[in-house]
């Protein structure tokens, strides 16, 4: 398929028929590898100047038959749509690693890499598309917040060094075949906005629509992200991207994450996305929920009308994503609500937003 709308209709044709399955946990995949640091090197890169060990994307240049077995895994599992290893592939984030001057290849790689795979599994089942996601993750800065504590209006990014990042990072992700892009784990709206931005400015330099998802991150019980904002506020702070779909992942347990998908779905005239973690992760930082418990967890939420694509994030396997496409298997997705004119914001439909 690719960008654009034809991917777009297909998308929501089929999440319309039924809850749609987004596919578990990279991260959680690749430490079943072991990868050392000349694995994550490779002879691509072996003798790099800064370690790579754990930097995941850089894998799609190094070892991309391990992506591609992790992707292929998750298809294998029941998920329709397969994100990018991309999570953290921006000049911002890569500049940690000393790999920023190969951001455009790795997210391209990505891109390929997973349009690849779904190509596949489409041509042997036709009659069950499966779609690629272009993963686009919160970077490691914000431009809400200082992260000096002693200098409150400080910030160590701009939205325009944002937006450049964003763009760059986009640009090979649709270049590499995407279907959709998919901003994600958003823990500061400002962040996400400037990706919401470079999105935008893409596809009217290239006369084609570039669909959207975004979802954001409750960071703790109170119910808000990282920069303040409730649900609702973040919703409404989004709204005029038109998402393809809108939703919550990562920091939560489904069992935690519930109510805030609920009252998102009060608001949100798009489809709706969730992905919690396997649960709280533990003294050790990992995640102990079974794909069992998980599984239970979001099958009420389909019981209840509350999503229209679910999966998983932190700690969530291939047998996890297993067990969530079995439990809302035949289960009706979430119907899109005509959110009622005194819940809109008058005025600002079709407003984009611009730095």
């Amino acid at each position: 398929m690719g960008t654009g709308t034809q991917a777009s209709d297909i998308l929501r044709a089929e999440a319309a028929e039924r809850i749609l399955v987004l596919d578990g946990a990279m991260g959680t995949s690749l430490q079943t590898w072991k990868l050392d640091e000349a694995g994550y090197c490779g002879r691509r890169l072996a003798g790099h100047d800064r370690p790579l060990q754990g930097n995941n994307d850089i894998l799609n240049l190094t070892r991309p038959d391990i992506v591609a077995d992790i992707h292929r895994g998750f298809l294998q599992a029941g998920a329709d749509i397969i994100e990018t290893n991309t999570f953290n592939a921006t000049a911002i984030a890569q500049a940690d690693y000393g790999t920023e001057n190969l951001v455009a290849e790795i997210n391209r790689a990505g891109a390929e890499i997973a349009r690849l795979v779904v190509d596949e599994a489409n041509k042997l089942r036709p009659s069950r598309p499966r779609f690629v996601a272009g993963a686009l993750g919160p970077t490691n800065r914000t431009a809400s917040l200082s992260p000096d504590v002693a200098d409150p209006g400080f910030r160590n990014v701009t939205f325009d060094d944002l937006v450049a990042a964003y763009r760059q990072a986009a640009e090979a992700l649709v270049d590499g075949g995407v279907d959709f892009l998919l901003i994600e784990t958003v823990f500061d709206t400002l962040n996400a906005k400037a990706a919401i931005f470079a999105c935008s400015e893409l596809a009217d330099e290239r006369g084609v629509e570039i669909p959207v998802v975004i979802s954001g991150t409750i960071t703790d019980r109170s119910g808000r992200t990282l920069s303040g904002q409730t649900v609702e506020a973040f919703w409404y702070s989004i709204r005029h991207a038109e998402p393809l779909a809108a939703g919550l992942n990562c920091a939560l347990g489904a069992d935690q994450l519930r109510a805030h998908i609920a009252e998102l779905g009060r608001y949100a005239d798009t489809l709706v996305i969730a992905y919690p973690n396997a649960g709280l992760p533990n003294e050790m930082g990992s995640y102990d929920e079974t794909p069992c418990e998980t599984a239970s967890h979001i099958r009420e939420w389909a019981e209840s009308g509350l999503v229209n694509i679910v999966g998983g994030c932190c700690g969530t396997t291939p047998e996890h994503i297993r067990e969530i496409a079995t439990a809302v298997a035949g289960l009706p997705p979430r119907p899109i609500p005509e959110i009622p004119p005194a819940m809109r914001l008058s005025g600002l439909e079709g407003f984009r937003f611009a730095s």
